[in-house]
């Protein structure tokens, strides 16, 4: 066991390391059960900041997903790297919002166009 002296006389035993993803499902859980972050720290031995970066980062990783942005792990891919279904869902929701994006754009711009055609009498 790890020991930590906190001062001359007490001792305490140093907390190991554990990743804060792999309590998503408890967190998800203990917030829908109206816990605060801090509440939810507490239970499960993460600090309040490590919890509310845990909500920011899950609720900017959701609305990617709703938003049909593909989600990349950072960095360079390895040589050995499996696409799995996910990927290739979120890459096509990706296109397919960036090509309704660009045809709303040039309906907007042709539209602009004959309006102005309209107002200079040309048709």
């Amino acid at each position: 066991m790890l020991w930590q002296e906190v001062t001359n006389t007490c001792f305490v035993m140093a907390r190991s390391y554990k990743h804060i993803q792999q309590y998503e499902k408890e967190i998800l859980e203990l917030k829908e059960q109206g816990l605060t972050h801090r509440q939810i720290g507490e239970r499960l031995g993460f600090t309040y900041e490590q919890v509310d970066g845990f909500f920011h980062r899950y609720n900017a990783k959701q609305r990617k997903v709703s938003a049909g942005i593909a989600l990349r792990k950072k960095g360079r891919p390895p040589k050995d790297d499996k696409y799995t279904e996910t990927d290739k869902v979120n890459e096509l929701k990706y296109i397919i919002s960036r090509k309704d994006a660009r045809i709303k754009a040039l309906e907007m711009e042709n539209e602009l166009m004959r309006d102005f055609l309209s107002l200079t009498e040309r048709k």
